[in-house]
């Protein structure tokens, strides 16, 4: 570039004083054709172009250079300063507390100086304490300095509120900080709406029972029948907030336990009962009975019914009641099916005929027969008392009126 300089400077240096001066260059100037005039501009107009490049490149190359050198005197400050600046001496230990009991977050800074630290909650950027004062007016912080480096927040009696992430500041330029993330644990609870309660339901229908909890982490749900009897085909719990039954009969009737369970003891649960009503319906093994004069004899009928059903004997169009010559009993099988029994002592001959059991409820009513004929007696010696007779058939036969 310098030797373009040079070289540039020295055709001029010659144009000016050649042929008397600038007036004899101006005169072979306008004496020269006008081609070769415009060629001879284009010519020195090229030469200028390459010397301003030519500066400009060297420009450039120079303050790159003088850049890069400020910026390495400026990083070697930068680190110089950054040793006398205070550091953080471990990371802020990520928690997991259940609720109610405490949480303890510990800030670790070791050359503090006389800069401040402070602890903040992120997600409302409320300041929490700067120092050893609690500047929030949640009485359940407090702020402590121990061993000189270590600043320890905590919060007593936790609650599902204090979730979330805490940040340990100190004032430097820039701030300097680091977080940390309190995770509050809540055992399941079951919830009163829209959770189930006791259900009456008629026969047939379709039901839908509900378990609704809440808790962190989010509960899940099972549902069992009380007695571990199954719930489905197959099955004795059923993994869901929602349980279904089409068509319930009375089979279903009965407690089924919502258990709600999140890994936080304990595991709770909700008895809801399920009460299926239907009218009575009688079922009787003997409907021909034979007995001997002397003889003692007992009758027997089933039946179920809900709501429960008022069970009764009858002859005659007669209610039989308790005496001496009968002995009408009943025994509940469970809470809609019962055994009703009539004893007949020492039968004569005015109790042949039919006896009726009466069943009742609210939803209807059924009865069914049971004929008594007398069966001759043969001459025989008698070696023991007359012994009760019941006579089994396989005939199973079911009598049912609606009212």
């Amino acid at each position: 570039m310098v030797q373009n300089c040079t070289e540039l400077h020295r055709i001029a240096h010659t144009s000016v004083n050649d042929s008397g001066g600038g007036n004899a260059t101006m005169t072979r100037m306008t004496t020269m054709p006008p081609q070769r005039v415009r060629m001879e501009f284009l010519h020195w107009s090229t030469i200028a172009l390459v010397i301003v490049a030519y500066v400009l490149n060297a420009t450039h190359i120079f303050a790159t250079a003088q850049g890069e050198q400020d910026d390495a005197i400026e990083e070697t400050n930068s680190y110089i300063l950054d040793k006398d600046l205070p550091k953080f001496g471990e990371p802020i230990q990520n928690l997991t507390v259940p609720v109610g009991r405490e949480a303890v977050l510990t800030c670790v800074i070791n050359n503090l100086q006389t800069y401040k630290v402070a602890w903040l909650r992120v997600d409302t950027q409320t300041i929490l304490t700067i120092q050893t004062h609690v500047i929030t007016k949640n009485h359940r912080m407090t702020i402590a300095h121990v061993e000189g480096r270590a600043w320890v927040l905590r919060i007593r009696d936790v609650k599902e509120s204090d979730k979330g992430w805490y940040m340990c500041q100190v004032n430097t330029d820039p701030m300097r900080n680091q977080i940390g993330y309190l995770n509050v644990v809540v055992p399941p609870n079951i919830l009163d709406y829209p959770t189930s309660t006791d259900m009456v339901v008629r026969e047939g229908s379709n039901v839908t029972l509900k378990c609704a909890a809440s808790g962190s982490p989010t509960p899940s749900i099972i549902w069992r029948r009380e007695g571990n009897e199954p719930i489905s085909a197959g099955a004795t719990s059923l993994n869901s907030s929602t349980f279904s039954i089409s068509r319930v009969n009375r089979l279903h009737m009965g407690a089924y336990l919502c258990i709600a369970s999140n890994g936080i003891p304990p595991s709770v649960s909700k008895r809801v009962m399920l009460i299926v009503h239907f009218p009575p319906m009688i079922w009787i093994q003997d409907q021909l009975v034979g007995a001997a004069l002397g003889q003692r004899l007992t009758l027997e009928c089933q039946s179920e019914a809900y709501p429960r059903s008022i069970n009764y004997w009858m002859k005659n169009d007669t209610i039989i009641t308790q005496g001496k010559h009968f002995e009408p009993s009943i025994k509940e099988i469970n809470s809609y099916k019962v055994v009703m029994k009539l004893t007949i002592k020492d039968i004569n001959i005015a109790d042949f005929g039919t006896y009726k059991c009466v069943v009742k409820n609210s939803l209807g009513e059924t009865d069914g027969s049971i004929k008594v004929y007398h069966i001759p007696s043969t001459t025989t010696i008698a070696t023991s008392p007359p012994a009760t007779t019941t006579v089994a058939t396989t005939t199973e036969t079911v009598f049912r009126k609606n009212c």
